[in-house]
């Protein structure tokens, strides 16, 4: 994450019940998460390599694994994979200007996972206000995914884009438009550097 979830808590005196992490890759947030005192955690990571190692970083906490993808389908698809990055921009979709702004991470092979709506996911939604998302583009589909979770979120961290970086992603501003349906502001981004970011959405009934 670009922002700092502790200075958000206290900049915006955030109550978070519990944590849906979407593209958690190694889980690198859960000690942040710990430290805060959140106690209910969901982790969903499709690649498989990843999900191992989220695994050894969470097996100890009571926290809920899931080795898929989300989206708004069910089955299977194919994601283009790197590694130079640590599978980090992993996607799938086919990247575009990451190619130009990062020349050394190169997708030269692709893994075929399983991906499902979050509304398909079977958990106490009462326990969760938080979804924290990172998935390289696809953001849009995770959330058209989870229509009826949304109503229970209060606050979204988000991976934006302000340009193609990867093919038909989707722009922050579609984003705003999309969360907006739901009561979402957003009220803070973090760039890095001007094509990409991250967002913070705060729901304002």
């Amino acid at each position: 994450m670009l922002i700092s979830l502790e200075h958000i808590v206290k900049k915006y005196a955030l109550n978070i019940k519990g944590v849906l992490h979407v593209g958690a890759h190694y889980g690198q947030e859960y000690k942040d998460y710990k430290n805060l005192g959140i106690k209910n955690m969901i982790f969903f990571e499709p690649m498989r390599m990843a999900y191992k190692k989220l695994l050894a970083e969470t097996m100890l906490s009571g926290a809920q694994t899931y080795n898929i993808a989300l989206g708004n389908e069910i089955g299977e698809r194919e994601m283009f994979v790197e590694t130079a990055n640590g599978g980090q921009s992993c996607s799938f979709l086919e990247p575009g200007t990451h190619l130009k702004k990062y020349p050394k991470i190169i997708f030269d092979t692709k893994e075929v996972v399983k991906i499902d709506k979050l509304d398909n996911i079977e958990f106490d939604r009462q326990k969760f206000n938080m979804i924290n998302i990172d998935v390289q583009g696809f953001e849009l589909e995770v959330f058209k995914g989870a229509e009826e979770t949304l109503p229970f979120i209060d606050i979204i961290c988000s991976e934006v884009n302000f340009e193609d970086v990867y093919k038909g992603c989707v722009h922050v501003e579609d984003l705003d438009k999309f969360l907006g349906k739901f009561g979402f502001v957003r009220v803070l981004t973090n760039f890095r550097p001007v094509t990409w970011g991250d967002a913070l959405y705060l729901k304002y009934e």
